[in-house]
């Protein structure tokens, strides 16, 4: 099974503003992440990937110091309504905390994110 994909991350203006300005995330942001299928030979791409209509996941990861220990928890809204909460136990806190450049969010992924937040000096461990 190919398991190839594209992720998306979206942000409110207003979060990836206040990203811009300070180098961190503001309470009360919202990452929603998409992740979707990866096809390729489509069209005129006869050599690369690009995005399926295939919708692989939805999560939300939401920061709030007050709500949630680490500040941040994570949703999953595969075929829940309303979202359900992704248990603290499960590994993907732990990983976001060990390897998320800023902010246990993995701007390293993401030049853009990435130099704005090295020219703000939030880059965990020198990344």
């Amino acid at each position: 099974m190919d398991h190839s994909m594209f992720d998306n991350v979206f942000a409110s203006p207003q979060a990836y503003q206040d990203f811009v300005k300070n180098g961190t995330w503001p309470e009360g942001t919202q990452l929603v992440l998409e992740s979707r299928g990866a096809r390729e030979k489509g069209s005129i791409n006869r050599t690369g990937k690009f995005q399926s209509e295939k919708l692989m996941g939805v999560e939300v990861h939401v920061k709030d110091t007050k709500r949630f220990p680490g500040g941040w928890a994570f949703f999953d809204f595969e075929g829940s309504e309303p979202a359900v909460q992704i248990p603290t136990g499960a590994d993907c806190y732990s990983c976001h905390r060990e390897h998320g450049a800023v902010d246990t969010t993995f701007v390293q992924f993401y030049p853009t994110l990435l130099e704005i937040a090295r020219r703000h000096g939030t880059v965990k461990n020198g990344e």
